[in-house]
């Protein structure tokens, strides 16, 4: 189950808020038990890039044996 502050990873492109998948966020708030979530995108820095509405199936959890990929955001 994800909760809030949790790292997450998108597992689809939103393009409108210029996010790919694979981008790596952190849930500020869940909505509905569980059926969506905001998350905040942020630089490596720290700037945020997006906050957005997610459904759940649009986020993961982020793996034990992942690591972030770092790409240039306009």
């Amino acid at each position: 189950m994800i909760k809030e502050l949790d790292v997450v990873v998108l597992t689809e492109a939103i393009p409108e808020a210029g996010l790919e998948a694979g981008d790596v966020g952190c849930v500020v708030m869940i909505h509905e038990d569980g059926a969506g979530y905001e998350v905040e995108f942020t630089t490596l820095t720290g700037e945020t890039v997006s906050v957005v509405t997610v459904p759940s199936q649009a986020v993961r959890p982020v793996g034990h044996k992942e690591i972030a990929h770092a790409r240039l955001v306009a």
